[in-house]
């Protein structure tokens, strides 16, 4: 089959490669119909690349039809389904809570890491990704989530990650009917995040440098906000000069404005994987422009939610801030299948109240992956989303 894998830093290409095979009898194959690009996977492209190894298949973002069904799968030949970007086996005491991305059956133990995920390095068990053709689902009878006919792939792609990813962390940062939330970041998640708030009756204010990304959330009732010097201080203005209930931070690790981050994010970039590894699990440094923002900006008494990735051990934080704002800090990976009861009335709605149908900006062959990935990183051309057709060819 043809698969995006890795090759080093800001370097993927499409290969052929293996076709995946059963290995458990709760496994699948389903064969992707429709496979993301996701903000996060441009960390492996950039900072995680240490963790990475060359051929790596990745991508985390999946949906496609059953071609093969393991006997305890509890699927059959032709199912639709979209997978989850965290494996979990449903059953452990993590799954009994809803943990699902702390799941203790799949726990990568060995990097001290939570759930396996798909496509995402060795921290989290180097689980061949969905930007392929093919794709073994690991505990798919749990995991796999089955979808109706007659949609197209784009109203349910998303539950796979950005949509659970944003709606966690909207109601990790404790927002509702006539709350006010800031989003930092209006990627993806980002703009899921900002329709979400929106959606639950919070007034909502989307943060980005990019005018397509803000032009785009205009349009779904956010308003919207320059990156510059003056922002906090004009949505703080607008909010009885308190700031916001709530603010999520879509951005992540790869902020902007963080020179010392970038610095020694390139720093270990030229180091050997070997030596660079141990380094960024035990003295990494995040650019955190966008974390140290919405402690800024978020009202005393608040919360900050972080949606956006990060890896660093060793990041600062202003904890006289922190502990003098009385502020709540929540985060972590999405827990996909708690939210899923929530968000799929959401994307079947024929109002679409999410904007599902304005998200994608460029729908592309699998085989211009590596076109997809320079361009989404660059943001270039207006991208936003990119999607995958594994069946369509350039």
């Amino acid at each position: 089959m043809r698969a995006v894998t890795w090759q080093g830093k800001r370097k993927v290409s499409v290969e052929t490669v293996p076709d995946p095979g059963l290995q458990a009898d709760t496994d699948a194959i389903i064969e992707v119909t429709s496979t993301a690009i996701c903000g996060s996977d441009l960390h492996l492209y950039e900072v995680l690349g240490p963790f990475m190894d060359p051929g790596d298949i990745i991508g985390h973002e999946p949906m496609g039809r059953v071609v093969e069904a393991g006997s305890a799968s509890g699927l059959a030949v032709g199912d639709r389904v979209v997978v989850p970007f965290t494996i979990a086996c449903g059953r452990c005491w993590m799954c009994d809570r809803k943990l699902y991305s702390q799941c203790e059956t799949t726990q990568v133990t060995g990097q001290g890491t939570g759930a396996r995920l798909f496509g995402y390095s060795r921290l989290y068990g180097s689980v061949p990704g969905g930007q392929a053709e093919y794709l073994r689902v690991p505990h798919a009878d749990f995991g796999a989530i089955r979808v109706g006919e007659d949609l197209p792939d784009h109203r349910y792609l998303f539950l796979s990650d950005i949509l659970p990813t944003a709606w966690q962390g909207v109601r990790y940062a404790g927002v509702g009917e006539g709350d006010t939330l800031a989003v930092f970041g209006l990627g993806p998640v980002g703009q899921m995040a900002a329709r979400i708030g929106v959606h639950l009756g919070a007034r909502v204010f989307g943060i980005d440098p990019v005018p397509e990304r803000r032009a785009m959330a205009r349009r779904h009732g956010v308003e919207v906000h320059d990156l510059d010097s003056d922002t906090n201080d004009a949505i703080r203005d607008a909010t009885q000069g308190r700031g916001p209930d709530g603010v999520v931070d879509a951005v992540g690790m790869e902020a902007h404005g963080s020179p010392v981050g970038k610095v020694a994010h390139t720093a270990v970039g030229l180091l050997p994987d070997a030596a660079a590894r141990p380094l960024m699990q035990t003295a990494g440094i995040d650019r955190l422009g966008a974390l140290h923002a919405s402690i800024d900006l978020v009202r005393r008494g608040g919360t900050v939610s972080l949606s956006g990735v990060y890896g660093g051990q060793a990041s600062p934080l202003p904890m006289l801030t922190l502990f003098d704002k009385q502020i709540q800090v929540r985060m972590g990976q999405a827990n996909v299948k708690a939210w899923i009861d929530d968000l799929l009335p959401l994307v079947e709605d024929p109002a679409d109240p999410l904007g599902v149908d304005d998200l994608i900006t460029h729908r592309l062959p699998l085989e211009s992956a590596p076109e997809a990935y320079e361009m989404f990183q660059k943001k270039t051309d207006g991208c936003v989303k990119v999607v995958l057709d594994p069946k369509e060819s350039r």
